[in-house]
C-alpha cells in the first residue's frame, strides 16, 4: 500500500510542471549556469583553494531539500486536509498516516534523484570531485532531509490550506537558503554570519555536506543542530498535525 501511494504521489508531482522542474532540474541548471562562468572554474584562495562550482554542488543539494521540504510538502499536505482527502482516507484501509509516509517517501526519492543529477553533471561537465567521504555524505544528506522535512510537517500542521502552506514555506525558504550560501558562499561570509548560519537547518546541512564532500565526517555541531530540528519540529508536528 505504501509503495502504491508513494508512486501515486510521484505521478502527481510529475503532473505539476513548475514544481517538477524546480524540484528535479533547477538545482542542476544552477550548477550548469555557475559552472559555465570561467572565473567560477578557477581555484579561489578565499574558498581554501576550491572553486565556486565545487562549493555550489553541495548548495544545490541543500536547495533541493529546501524546495521539497519547505514548499512542496507543506502545500501538498495542507491541500489534502483542506479538501478533506485525509478525512475520507480515515474510512478506508489506507490510513491517513500512510499518505503522510508516502508524501515524505516521494519527497525523499525526488531529492535523491535531483541531487544525484546535480552531482553527476557537476562531475562530468566541470570535474567537481565526488564526495571524499561517501558514507559521511549519505549521513549528512539524510540528516538534512529529515531536519528540513520535519519543519515542513510543522508548517503543514499549522497552515489552514495549501496556499498558506506554500506561502509560509516560501517565507522561510529565502533566509535559510541565504545562510546555506545560495547567493554568497558561506566561506566568504563574515564569521558572525557563518556562526549564525551554523544553527539554521540549511546552514548546518550545507556545512555537513561540504565537510563530507571534502573527505571529512560531518561535524558534531552540524549533526547536533540537524538532530535538534528533527526532534523539536518532528515532535511539534506530531502533536499539532490535524487530519481533518
Amino acid at each position: 500500500m505504501l509503495a502504491k501511494l508513494t508512486l501515486s504521489e510521484l505521478k502527481l508531482l510529475a503532473r505539476e510542471p513548475v514544481a517538477a522542474f524546480f524540484s528535479l532540474l533547477f538545482p542542476t541548471v544552477l550548477v550548469v549556469i555557475l559552472g559555465s562562468i570561467p572565473a567560477f572554474r578557477e581555484p579561489s584562495p578565499d574558498l581554501g583553494g576550491l572553486r565556486v562550482v565545487d562549493i555550489y554542488v553541495g548548495i544545490a543539494v541543500a536547495l533541493t531539500l529546501a524546495m521539497l521540504g519547505l514548499q512542496v510538502t507543506p502545500m501538498a499536505l495542507a491541500t489534502y486536509r483542506e479538501k478533506g482527502i485525509l478525512r475520507r482516507l480515515a474510512t478506508t484501509p489506507a490510513r491517513p498516516e500512510l499518505l503522510l509516509a508516502a508524501q515524505l517517501a516521494s519527497a525523499l526519492v525526488t531529492a535523491i534523484v535531483s541531487s544525484a543529477l546535480a552531482i553527476a553533471v557537476g562531475r562530468i561537465a566541470f570535474d567537481v570531485p565526488i564526495a571524499g567521504n561517501f558514507v559521511g555524505f549519505v549521513v549528512a544528506f539524510v540528516l538534512t532531509a529529515l531536519g528540513v522535512f520535519a519543519i515542513g510537517l510543522f508548517i503543514a500542521a499549522l497552515a489552514p490550506n495549501g496556499k498558506a502552506g506554500n506561502s509560509i514555506g516560501t517565507l522561510l525558504f529565502f533566509p535559510v537558503m541565504f545562510f546555506a550560501g545560495l547567493w554568497v558562499p558561506r566561506e566568504v561570509m563574515p564569521s558572525v554570519i557563518q556562526r549564525i548560519g551554523d544553527f539554521t537547518p540549511l546552514g548546518a546541512g550545507e556545512r555537513a555536506l561540504h565537510e563530507a564532500m571534502t573527505g571529512h565526517w560531518p561535524g558534531l555541531l552540524s549533526v547536533s543542530v540537524l538532530v535538534g530540528y528533527l526532534v523539536v519540529f518532528g515532535f511539534a508536528a506530531a502533536r499539532l498535525f490535524r487530519w481533518s
